[in-house]
């Protein structure tokens, strides 16, 4: 009977409702060049918020926020049992595309809408979740509010956070009650029972293998650095080559070192960039006299990341110039329960699938450490995101939505 349920929850999934709510949500903060800018907390998310609300009220769900302003939608179980979870987010890029975080969002709202449609009852709650600030644009660092879900004491190192026009993040919050004062509070509750986020990919892989649905086993961890070359400007027509102490020409040399060493390393898996470059005093008659580079490097094997940062530090102190760490995060492995879940869904659906590693941070990596969780893709055109061009086929849209639905029931149905 679970089965049953969880393949006709699938096949009550309506591809024309999907997709009109993906465009609808889309005019919340829609550019003139089709992509979507919707701060986390500003006035256009607020709204985008409202709209989501009214919806889910509609659909007889009751909503409830937290300190972080995270949204939960909650269709009643026929137990009162831990909910099982979905979700995403619905902030974006300020040159984002309407899909990133928001799919995932819209494919829980289209999965409670097909099971009041199949008038299906679940024995667990199933909740759908609008995490705040993934992307990090408008207050850093990211995630906010899926981590602080997890570990609420980290609000109090986020409510000093201030965007570009100083407001801080204690102050958005605040706007935020103001606008939705009768929403309940979420209590404190034990663990759900699972998460699952559908996304799409950000990536290449499922449209170079023709593959419609990815399973994802984890995401790769991340170390964010930040290296300081020192150096001494002078006068750039006066100043003879080899007289120089030139920042620029030291940094371009050990970035070509951490390259290297990074590929070593890592092998097919090593994803290196060095994105942000700061350069003083950055005038053109001038050589430089200190250049600060980043260093985003990521791969799934912890005892590659440990072995990057001794000989990143060797580097660094071989060459005298200094680096600091800015954000380090270890490799996440999902769930084998509920990957398995993922996997089940899509052969009951017949559709092949990839399993795959996650390149991006997700919400999913804060959701699996307070409980069993995995992550489902669907193609992304290109492997363009964080674009206005981001752009999924609408077959793997609904599809991805099919196989979430699938997924969400026989959690729901699980036994305690």
């Amino acid at each position: 009977m679970m089965q049953d349920d969880a393949l006709r929850a699938s096949s009550y999934v309506d591809a024309s409702r999907l997709l009109d709510s993906i465009e609808t949500l889309a005019h919340f903060g829609a550019g003139e060049d089709g992509g979507v800018d919707r701060p986390a907390l500003s006035p256009t998310d607020i709204h985008a918020r409202r709209h989501l609300i009214e919806r889910a009220i509609t659909l007889g769900c009751t909503v409830r926020t937290d300190a972080c302003a995270n949204l939960f939608f909650r269709r009643a179980g026929l137990e009162a049992l831990p909910p099982v979870m979905t979700g995403s987010h619905v902030d974006t890029q300020p040159t984002g595309g309407k899909l990133d975080g928001c799919y995932g969002v819209l494919a829980g709202f289209e999965c409670l809408a097909a099971l009041n449609d199949a008038g299906i009852q679940t024995r667990r709650p199933l909740e759908v979740a609008a995490w705040t600030n993934e992307e990090g644009t408008r207050f850093q660092p990211g995630a906010m509010g899926s981590s602080a879900f997890v570990d609420p004491g980290l609000l109090e190192h986020y409510y000093p956070a201030k965007d570009g026009d100083g407001i801080t993040l204690a102050a958005a919050l605040a706007t935020h009650c103001e606008a939705f004062p009768t929403l309940e509070t979420r209590a404190v509750e034990k663990a759900a029972h699972a998460f699952i986020e559908l996304h799409i990919e950000q990536g290449p892989l499922l449209e170079l293998a023709n593959i419609p649905l990815g399973v994802v086993k984890g995401i790769q961890g991340v170390r964010w650095y930040a290296v300081r070359c020192k150096g001494v400007a002078a006068h750039a027509g006066t100043t003879p080559m080899h007289a120089r102490h030139d920042a620029m020409t030291l940094a371009v040399r050990i970035r070509a070192e951490i390259a290297a060493l990074a590929h070593q390393l890592g092998g097919d898996d090593t994803r290196i960039t060095f994105g942000r470059w700061t350069v003083l005093p950055n005038s053109i008659n001038t050589i430089a006299s200190e250049v600060t580079f980043s260093i985003d490097f990521r791969h799934p094997d912890p005892a590659v990341l440990g072995a990057f940062d001794r000989k990143l530090l060797d580097c660094t102190a071989r060459n005298a110039v200094t680096s600091e760490a800015l954000f380090i995060h270890p490799p996440v492995d999902f769930a084998p329960a509920v990957i398995q879940r993922v996997a089940d869904a899509c052969h009951a659906l017949g559709v092949p699938s990839l399993s795959i590693t996650s390149g991006a941070f997700h919400d999913a990596m804060y959701l699996a450490k307070h409980c069993p969780s995995a992550m489902l893709f669907v193609p992304s055109r290109g492997g363009i995101s964080h674009n206005p061009l981001e752009a999924t086929d609408d077959d793997h849209l609904v599809l991805g939505a099919r196989a979430l639905a699938h997924c969400l029931v026989n959690l729901c149905n699980e036994a305690p």
